[in-house]
Order: structure tokens, then C-alpha cells, then sequence
């Protein structure tokens, strides 16, 4: 009997017929910056450009995954959009330096391969990487079966971008008396997921088609919609001079462990709550977990997508470089205050009457 890598559990062909699908799908992203195609052992990307446009370039590079959100995804059968969550994972979290993103490379793995759910799975990141004029370099797709479970699938993705080396955004010029403003989130985004689905289909019984008050889709529609990308607001604000002093792209840890990364000593920010639309997923989560805001505020975004601060003098500025942006308002939710040593640097205060 002949034992081949096909009988234990890797099927060559597949993987052979995954890239087919996606070669061409993913071509359409490239710069005229990319000078190696889908299949080399890895890609070139041309830096003249970026040596002709900016005098003291600096790589921005990150690391980040769609956690167990990809587990959604598989319960309704639908792959389509879990790639536009990887782009905007990705660069959301370089985008806060004040970077523009150019390349994107993603690890697919899986215990069987499928070609067609892998091509649903790029799709989604080449339309996201067009929108927002990132190249898709690149790829693996990994067959382990034994590691994964059956069915599930792991995505990771890793973005670097460029970014002027004065322009940096890294925070150390926030003041007590500056203010936080936010872009609204679509949803849980990337984070959460584990207690989410524990709550929802294990504690309340609900299946993937619930209708829920409140919720425009059914249960498991609400909880799949994607990641919003903010590169493009964000980029609108810097064109338009606006002093960003730092930004925190609210993901794992939520407000309460995301913003204090960008504040410097002495600093802490007062969150005032309610100042910004609130979703009625989040309220199903509480009830249904009976849990105090500081594990709501910690465990999910909340609401909040990504948190700007700057002078009250820049806030005038930026709300008008954002009149053309009607899809991505801006909300001032609060300020940095004073800190003191000992004291929660992320305060949870009353809404604003």
C-alpha cells in the first residue's frame, strides 16, 4: 500500500489549484512599485519611489490576525468578507503612526485545504486592498491536518507601510486639556469573539439567524460585518494639515488598555460614556454576561473604531477636512486630563448632559 502526502492529509493539488484561482484576482493589486508575480519564493518591491517622494523614509511593518471571528464565518458558510477584516486589522494598526500602507502579506492555514473558500477568502482582501491602494504581495497556504480542527481556518496578515520620519504620530506631544475624538466602529470588529460566541450561542441559545431587538441583520449577519478601514479618513485628515497628536486604534483590550499606549507620562484621558452612537450588540452582551462596564470596556471596542486626540484648535479643522467624509463622522468623546500616579489612566466618566 503507497502512502503519499495526499493520504496524510495534504493534498498538493489543491493547493496548486488555490493559487490558480487567486492569481489573477490578486495581480490587481500590484503598484508598479511590485516586480515579482504570485508563485516566487518572495517579493520585490521597488523603493524609488518612495525615495523620490519622501525625504527620510521610515518602514512601518505590523502583525495581525482575525481571531476566532473566522469561526462566524464558517457557521454561515460565508468567507467573503473575513479578508476585508484582515486588511483593515492590519493597517489600522499602522495608520495611527501616521503611516501609508503599501504591501500585505497573508498566511491562510487550514487542517484540509478547499480552493473555493480560499478564493472567497482573497477576494475580500484584494477588494479591500484596491479601495485603499495596497498591493497583495504575497501569501502562504498551509494544509495541517491534526493542528487545526476540522473546518476551522487561521488568518494572518502582515502590512508595512512607510511613513516621513518628522511625521511621525507617536503621541509623546499630548497635553492635559487636549481631546479625544473617535471614529465609530461597525461592530465588534476583530475582538472578542471567543466571549461573544460563548454568550450569544452558548448562554442565550440563539442560532446564527436570530432576529435580536435592535439589530438590523440577523444575529450572525451583525456579528460577520467587517472591519472598518479607516486609512482613507484618516489620510483626508493629515492632507489637510489637521495636528494629530496621537491615535489608538481600539482593538484587544478595548478603550480602557488601547489608548494609554499612545499617552505620554503624566497623562491620562477622561471618557465621557454615551457621547458616541451606541449599538445594540454591545447591550445584548451585558445582559447576557451580566458584566460590569470596566470587562465591556476592556473585552470589546464598544462602539469606538479609533480614537484621535489633538488641541481644541485642531478639532475645528478636522471637522471641516471631514465634511466631505459623511460615512465616517467624527464624535469628541473626551479629554486628556492630568494624571495622578495609582490612578486608572482611562477614566469612565457620565455622559455630557
Amino acid at each position: 500500500m503507497t502512502v503519499d502526502y495526499k493520504a496524510a492529509g495534504v493534498d498538493i493539488a489543491a493547493g496548486n489549484e488555490a493559487v490558480r484561482r487567486i492569481k489573477k484576482n490578486v495581480e490587481r493589486t500590484f503598484s508598479e512599485s511590485v516586480m515579482t508575480g504570485i508563485g516566487s519564493f518572495a517579493s520585490l518591491y521597488d523603493l524609488a519611489k518612495i525615495n523620490k517622494e519622501y525625504k527620510h523614509p521610515v518602514l512601518v511593518q505590523s502583525i495581525d490576525g482575525v481571531g476566532t471571528k473566522i469561526m462566524l464565518a464558517r457557521m454561515l458558510n460565508r468567507y467573503d468578507t473575513i479578508g476585508r477584516d484582515l486588511v483593515a486589522a492590519t493597517t489600522n494598526d499602522i495608520i495611527v503612526l501616521g503611516a501609508k500602507p503599501l504591501t500585505l502579506l497573508d498566511y491562510i492555514a487550514n487542517d484540509t485545504l478547499d480552493p473555493a473558500t480560499v478564493e472567497q477568502i482573497v477576494a475580500g482582501m484584494v477588494a479591500a486592498c484596491r479601495e485603499n491602494e495596497i498591493s497583495l504581495v504575497g501569501g502562504e497556504t498551509a494544509e495541517m491536518p491534526g493542528t487545526y480542527l476540522p473546518g476551522e481556518h487561521d488568518l494572518v496578515g502582515v502590512i508595512t507601510g512607510v511613513v516621513e520620519k518628522n511625521a511621525i504620530i507617536n503621541g509623546s506631544q499630548i497635553v492635559p486639556g487636549d481631546k479625544v475624538l473617535a471614529f465609530a466602529s461597525s461592530g465588534l470588529h476583530t475582538n472578542g469573539y471567543s466571549l461573544a460566541r460563548k454568550l450569544f450561542f452558548d448562554i442565550g441559545q440563539y442560532d446564527v439567524h436570530a432576529q435580536l431587538a435592535g439589530l438590523e441583520k440577523p444575529l450572525g449577519e451583525t456579528l460577520l460585518t467587517p472591519h472598518l478601514n479607516y486609512t482613507q479618513p484618516v489620510h483626508a485628515l493629515l492632507k489637510n494639515k489637521v495636528a494629530i497628536k496621537g491615535m489608538a486604534h481600539i482593538t484587544g483590550g478595548g478603550l480602557l488598555e488601547n489608548i494609554p499606549r499612545v499617552l505620554p507620562a503624566g497623562c491620562a484621558v477622561s471618557i465621557h460614556k454615551n457621547t458616541w452612537p451606541q449599538q445594540a450588540v454591545f447591550n445584548h452582551l451585558c445582559q447576557l454576561g451580566q458584566l460590569a462596564d470596566d470587562d465591556m470596556y476592556r473585552t470589546f471596542n464598544m462602539g469606538v473604531g479609533l480614537v484621535l486626540i489633538m488641541s481644541a484648535e485642531a478639532v475645528k479643522i478636522a471637522h471641516a477636512a471631514m465634511r466631505e467624509w459623511h460615512e465616517f463622522p467624527l464624535y469628541e468623546i473626551g479629554e486628556v486630563v492630568e494624571s495622578v500616579k495609582g490612578v486608572e489612566r482611562v477614566r469612565l466618566g457620565p455622559a455630557h448632559k
